[in-house]
């Protein structure tokens, strides 16, 4: 069973840094696009970031292009998301998502973690 985890969420202020980790297990990880969504109090959840199976190929919300950089160590199962230049607006719950289907660049999300919560004061 695909297990994912992530941590490293906290209250900053605006302008600070964070990075999130997402461990995951359950599976051959090396395989599979993984990805970040995130949810604000009210909101629908929303795409952040995403990554293919070897690190190659990255995609970015268009709110966070220039911020934010995804990254993955396939040794470690893990994935991450360095998160700087923090705005009040990136407040959110923040989630690992990964795929059921192998080696697909865009997949469906089926396997999410449990989020972890990234509030920025202003």
């Amino acid at each position: 069973q695909v297990q994912l985890v992530e941590s490293g969420g906290g209250l900053v202020q605006a302008g600070d840094s964070l990075r999130l980790s997402c461990a995951a297990s359950g599976r051959t990880f090396s395989s599979y696009t993984m990805a970040w969504f995130r949810q604000a109090p009210g909101k629908e959840r929303e795409f952040v970031a995403d990554i293919s199976w070897g690190g190659s190929f990255t995609r970015y919300a268009d709110s966070v292009k220039g911020r934010f950089t995804i990254s993955r160590d396939n040794a470690k199962n893990t994935v991450y998301l360095q998160m700087n230049s923090l705005k009040p607006e990136d407040t959110a719950v923040y989630y690992c998502a990964a795929p059921s289907v192998r080696l697909v660049v865009r997949p469906k999300y089926d396997y999410w973690g449990q989020g972890t919560q990234v509030t920025v004061s202003s």
